[in-house]
Order: structure tokens, then sequence, then C-alpha cells
């Protein structure tokens, strides 16, 4: 299926790590869409009840596997017109923790679902990471820049490694043997659905403040990042899906709204504190406390000062830009979670 039918028509579309944060939310806008969407995960970080909205719906299907049983994924690639590939090891408690497992998974996977692909001609989008870019300092980062990672003593860096080598892997398959690729570099994406489990910091600072919990800032709270609503980033992605221009390239996707994670902790408590209708005298949230990472993570762990990312060649591309502000974000946020605390606390 060449571009201008991806563009203009109707399409079926495989999501692997459909039934994660993203991937869920991408299924949706998709079946919206009238698109056909079928799913595979493996549940070990995303969760049923992402999709479990979806499973009536006559143009929606899934598969609870792993990407990497050849079979399985034969035959959904064979059904497909185009792959979203979101499966990946994410969250960096999990990364420090599980260093093999998340080389194996963001490597040995994303070589599988390129060679299906190939099988099938299917075009690929590969969901890569701001944290390829590591400890550059040139920013906001672009895409063209020069990569510096820290050693591989430390494997806070796996994850980035391996998410290039997918990188590589991908624009191989572009280059040598035709397959119709695109990668995308995903900053800092939040919004709806997505949990405080492996790391992700907003969810954790919300779950904390309404828990009546102190908030904990890994490091001193000034490294910045810029976060992106969920729902803006699927529009990217599917601009990118639709557009031949982008075959072959590397896009960013991300917000530009630069915050420190330190202030990041006050806004959670002030909105927090609005949304249980507390003031700053008589409410119990407003307790922030600094943890080193060598206490969070592991000795030696090392972080990005800033991640912001530069978003004009996405711009140019397609006139995409996000439509979302920081502070939609964690109204939507802190409103989900309350719901989630209510049931929890009567349960």
């Amino acid at each position: 299926m060449n571009d201008e039918i991806l563009l203009n028509s109707k399409y079926r579309a495989l999501i692997t790590g459909g039934a994660g944060f993203i991937g869920s939310h991408l299924a949706e806008t998709l079946l919206a869409r009238g698109h056909t969407v079928t799913v595979i995960d493996n549940l070990s970080t995303g969760r049923f009840e992402n999709i479990q909205h979806l499973v009536d719906h006559r143009r929606f299907r899934f598969a609870i596997d792993t990407i990497t049983n050849e079979v399985v994924l034969d035959r959904l690639a064979s059904e497909c017109d185009v792959i979203f590939h979101l499966a990946a090891a994410v969250g960096v408690m999990l990364i420090v923790e599980k260093p093999v497992h998340t080389i194996e998974t963001n490597v040995m996977g994303t070589e599988a679902v390129l060679k299906a692909a190939l099988r099938y001609r299917a075009k690929v989008l590969i969901a890569s990471t701001s944290e390829v870019y590591g400890k550059g300092n040139h920013v906001p980062f672009q895409e063209n820049d020069d990569v510096v990672l820290g050693p591989t003593s430390r494997s806070r860096w796996s994850y980035a490694a391996s998410k290039m080598v997918d990188e590589f892997l991908a624009l191989a398959y572009y280059r040598e043997k035709g397959l119709p690729v695109v990668v995308f570099r995903l900053f800092n994406t939040v919004g709806p659905r997505q949990t405080g489990q492996y790391g992700m910091v907003i969810p954790r600072f919300v779950q904390q403040a309404l828990r009546g919990e102190p908030i904990t800032v890994y490091g001193d709270g000034n490294q910045t990042r810029c976060f992106l609503h969920v729902k803006d980033a699927v529009e990217a992605i599917l601009e990118l899906a639709g557009n031949p221009k982008a075959l072959g390239e590397v896009f960013n996707i991300g917000s530009t709204e630069e915050i420190s994670i330190h202030t990041l902790a006050n806004n959670v408590v002030e909105l927090t504190r609005q949304a249980r209708g507390e003031t700053a005298e008589g409410g119990d949230i407003g307790q922030i406390t600094y943890v080193p990472y060598e206490q969070a993570y592991a000795v030696g762990f090392e972080d990005m000062q800033r991640r912001v990312p530069d978003i004009s060649k996405i711009k140019t591309l397609s006139g995409w830009i996000p439509k979302r502000s920081l502070e939609k974000i964690l109204g939507e946020v802190i409103d989900e979670q309350k719901i989630i605390y209510r049931h929890n606390e009567r349960s």
C-alpha cells in the first residue's frame, strides 16, 4: 500500500505494544478514523484495561503474545498495511533493574518486526526515544546532532544504545532493502492511562500527593523536561504515517514547554490541593523530599540535565505542533488519579 493510500484511505494497522499507554491511545484514534486495528502485546508493561473498552469494536482485535513469536507476528504482519512498532522496555526504573530484558526486548523485537514487515512490504513506523541524545548539551536537540552516551559500565545507557541500534537497523532496511520506514523519537509523553509503576514522574507525583505522602524528587530537581500530551503525540505519529516525504527519516516528537522537576512538583502540589478543595494552610499535601539518584536507582546513575526537542523538522513537513498545555495535562492526570484513588479507598 503506498503513502497516498495511507493518507487518504482506510488501512489495516498493527500496533506492537498496543495495550500500553501510548499504543492504546493510538488504537483509539485509528478506530475513530475508520481504520482496522490489531494489537499485539505480552502485557509485561501494557495493561489489558487500557484496551478493554475496544474489545467489542468490529474493527479491533488483539493477541496477547510477544513479538518474538515468529509464527504469530508473521500472521499478523501478513494482514496489515502499516505497523506501528511501540513495543519496548520502558521506564528508567525498569531499565536500571533489568538491563538484559531491556536490550533483548528492544533489539530483538525490532529485528523481528522489520523482518516480518519486509516479507509483506508493510510500512513500519518505529518508536524511538529522546534518550538517544544521551548527555549531549546541544539544546534543543536536533535529529542530526551528535550523540554522547555514558560508559557501558552504567546500565542506564543500555536503553539509549539499544534504541540507537533499532534506528540504525530500521534505516538500513529502508536504504538497503527498500522497506518503507519512518523513525520518530518521543520525548516525555504523558496523559491518562500512564502509571507511575516504572518511574514515570507525573503520575507518580500525583499519586503521592493524593495519598498525602511527600512528593519524592530524584536528584536536586533542577533537571528540566518537556511534557507532551499523548493525544498530541498520536496526532504527530499519524501525520508521519501518511506523508511520503517522511520515509527514511527521523523525527522528534515532543513539547517545547520546558519546566524543572522542582517546579513541576510544586505545580502538582498546588493543583492537587485545588482538586481536593484544600488550602495551603489546612491541607495535608505539600511536602517535597529530594532523593539522591544513587539512592533512587543505582550508584553512579547519570541523568540528562535538560531534555528539549527541536520540532522544526516535523513542523516543516506537516505543520504539526503541540496543542495541549502542561496545565491541561496535569488536570487530566489528576482527575483520572482521583477516580482511581477513591476506588482504591472503597475497595
